[in-house]
């Protein structure tokens, strides 16, 4: 059985949906009545708010660090601090420098686009009908064979050519030389077994032997590549199937909303008006001077 993988790739979809889902759990509990939140601590009458304390315990959380009564102290200490110092930085203007405002409308843009993407995906959840949809339509482009191999791998051609004759003498001893001389850790321990596999997975020239050989049948000369050379057997082949739609329902519902919100950025973009005026040098470099008119 083969997996079910995207067709495209939807990069900058991924990316913000893998943002807005950092906050699925906040979207659910502000979906219920919700109590004032509580206030942990005030810097000059500035509140410092448990949601805050939790937002920054849950991104620890998702790191690896463990969220605990010390670390949540750590993090009120660190928001007290921050809230000295941009206190501070207010008082001499440093909110009005031209690359704060700046930086400060960059953070503010990030943050809108990010609830965009949440309330876009709350307001258009994926349904079966569409899963079914996209597994049929994906079903009916998988085509060709996959086969069920044997190997042994050697490292000179005088191995390889000795167990092919061995072989001729007694065929069923494949797997008893596969553990006895094949170099493939991976599969030398299962007697050379590879288990199903597409071709494509395979070097050029175990593909072509492969593809050439009878269904029970083994290679009658050493097959070269760059791992040394081989001797294989195939056991069946059969055509390649998807897999079981529920198998593939979480990871197909994961594609399936994020082209449909590839489709709504897509939209969005091409109905505002946008202008290039010319891509920015490297910082520190002199900006390039037009072509003087002749």
């Amino acid at each position: 059985m083969i997996s079910i993988k995207p067709r495209i790739v939807l990069a900058s979809a991924a990316a913000l949906l893998a943002l807005s889902a950092c906050n699925a759990d906040k979207d659910a509990k502000l979906a219920a009545p919700v109590a004032k939140d509580a206030v942990v601590a005030t810097v000059n009458g500035t509140a410092i708010t448990t949601s805050r304390v939790d937002a920054i315990a849950r991104q620890g959380a998702g790191s690896g660090r463990p969220d605990t009564p010390e670390s949540r102290k750590e993090i009120i200490d660190l928001l007290t601090m921050q809230t000295v110092v941009a206190e501070e930085a207010i008082k001499k203007g440093l909110d009005k420098a031209p690359e704060v405002t700046e930086q400060i409308d960059a953070l503010r843009q990030s943050v809108l686009a990010n609830a965009y993407v949440r309330d876009f995906i709350k307001n258009n959840p994926v349904t079966d009908d569409m899963l079914k949809a996209e597994y049929e339509r994906i079903k009916a482009t998988i085509t060709g064979t996959e086969y069920k191999a044997r190997h042994i791998l050697v490292e000179k051609e005088a191995e390889a050519r000795d167990i092919i004759a061995r072989l001729k003498k007694d065929p069923a001893s494949f797997d008893k030389l596969a553990m006895e001389k094949s170099k493939d850790t991976g599969s030398k321990a299962r007697g050379g077994d590879l288990g199903w596999f597409d071709l494509s997975r395979m070097v050029p020239e175990f593909r072509a032997a492969v593809a050439a050989l009878e269904k029970g049948k083994f290679t009658q000369e050493p097959v070269k590549t760059q791992f040394g050379y081989h001797v294989i057997l195939l056991e069946d082949s059969r055509p390649i199937e998807a897999p079981p739609f529920e198998e593939v329902k979480p990871n197909l519902a994961q594609q399936v909303q994020q082209q449909n919100l590839k489709k709504q950025l897509d939209d969005l973009k091409a109905k505002a008006k946008i202008e290039i005026v010319g891509a920015p040098g490297a910082a520190g470099s002199a900006p390039t001077a037009a072509p003087a008119a002749k």
